[in-house]
C-alpha cells in the first residue's frame, strides 16, 4: 500500500514538472479547446497505465513524449479526426513582452499543423532541444532518418511561412 502511494506521489511529480509537453501535444494534435482538454486527459491516463512499465532507461521527458505522440496518433486515428488547420488552437507565450512574438508563435504552430502526423512530432521535438538520438527513440526511425526529415521539415515550414 505504501508503495503505491510513494509510487503515485512520484508519478504526479514527474507529470507535473513535464506538463507542458502534453500541453504541446495537445495543441498540434486537437482542433477545439473540448478536443485539447479531452487529448491532454487520455495522455495522462495512458501515461499513468504505462508508469509501471518506464525502467528509466531514457529520461522521463523522452519516454513521456514517446507515450504522448502515440497517444495522441491513436487518438485521431480512433475518432478518425484530422484536423483542419484554421482550427487549431492559437499559442499564448505568456512571457512574451510584444504581440509580434505571440503572432509568429500563432503563425508557426499553424505551419507545423499542416504538417503529417509524424513530421508534426519530429519538429515538436526538435523545437524541444531533443538530441537526434532522442527523437529517433521515440518515433522508431533512425538517426540519420531524423537528419534528413528535419532538413525537409524546416525548408518547408520556411516555405510556408514564407508566402504569408
Amino acid at each position: 500500500m505504501e508503495s503505491t502511494h510513494k509510487q503515485k506521489e512520484e508519478f504526479i511529480n514527474l507529470l507535473d514538472r513535464n506538463q507542458g509537453i502534453i500541453h504541446k501535444i495537445s495543441i498540434l494534435y486537437s482542433s477545439t479547446h473540448h478536443d485539447k482538454e479531452d487529448l491532454f486527459q487520455e495522455i495522462c491516463l495512458q501515461l499513468w497505465r504505462s508508469y509501471t512499465r518506464f525502467r528509466g532507461d531514457s529520461s522521463f521527458s523522452t519516454w513521456m513524449y514517446k507515450v504522448a505522440l502515440n497517444t495522441a496518433i491513436s487518438y485521431i486515428r480512433k475518432g478518425q479526426r484530422e484536423i483542419p488547420v484554421e482550427n487549431i488552437i492559437p499559442v499564448y507565450n505568456e512571457s512574451a513582452d510584444d504581440d509580434s512574438n505571440d503572432e509568429y508563435s500563432n503563425l508557426l504552430y499553424n505551419a507545423i499543423g499542416k504538417l503529417s502526423r509524424v513530421d508534426r512530432a519530429l519538429i515538436l521535438l526538435w523545437l524541444d532541444e531533443k538530441s537526434y538520438e532522442e527523437i529517433s527513440s521515440i518515433i522508431g526511425i533512425t538517426k540519420t532518418n531524423v537528419s534528413v526529415k528535419l532538413v525537409r521539415i524546416k525548408k518547408t515550414l520556411e516555405n510556408m511561412l514564407k508566402v504569408r
